[in-house]
């Protein structure tokens, strides 16, 4: 029942942009950066919003949460909705058993902004880009349900009174 209420965001967003009018919110310039010493990794993001472009790093426990909160902190000041926004449940599959380290892996992230529930899926080589592709993906989400809600009309015909 709770399942039928959690969105496909990745495939919502797909649709989204394969429609010609369609602009994300935000768009990341080049590449993330990370570097993980094993006790407090660092990611590193360039995005341009709004006109503007930002410039952010910061840390996190894991190489996911900081790819997280540096996204949050860059994103915050110009859509201060995303604060509401988590990560509830990350997930990571590979699919070619037989290439070990090496094989593909699909990352699947479950958020909430306290109202709604969606899942993004993302697909890489490398554990931590499919990451970063998934988070991006769920916070552009996010941002577009909470700048596309549009107030209920009247049904047709209907009187208030």
């Amino acid at each position: 029942m709770v399942e039928e209420r959690v969105k496909d965001a990745t495939k919502i967003l797909n649709l989204l942009r394969s429609m010609a009018d369609y602009k994300p919110h935000f768009e990341i310039i080049g590449n993330y950066r990370l570097i993980d010493d094993g006790v407090r990794p660092e990611a590193t993001i360039m995005l341009r919003a709004n006109g503007k472009e930002m410039h952010e790093a910061d840390t996190g426990v894991g190489p996911v949460d900081a790819l997280a909160k540096v996204l949050k902190k860059s994103l915050k000041s110009l859509f201060p909705e995303i604060d509401q926004v988590k990560l509830i449940d990350f997930s990571s599959r590979i699919f070619d058993p037989g290439a070990g380290t090496a094989a593909g892996v699909e990352v699947e992230i479950l958020f909430s902004n306290g109202k709604d529930a969606w899942r993004v899926k993302a697909f890489s080589e490398n554990i931590c880009r499919a990451s970063f592709l998934a988070l991006v993906d769920g916070f552009e989400y996010g941002i577009h349900i909470s700048r596309s809600l549009t107030p209920s009309l009247s049904p047709v015909g209907r009187e208030e009174g």
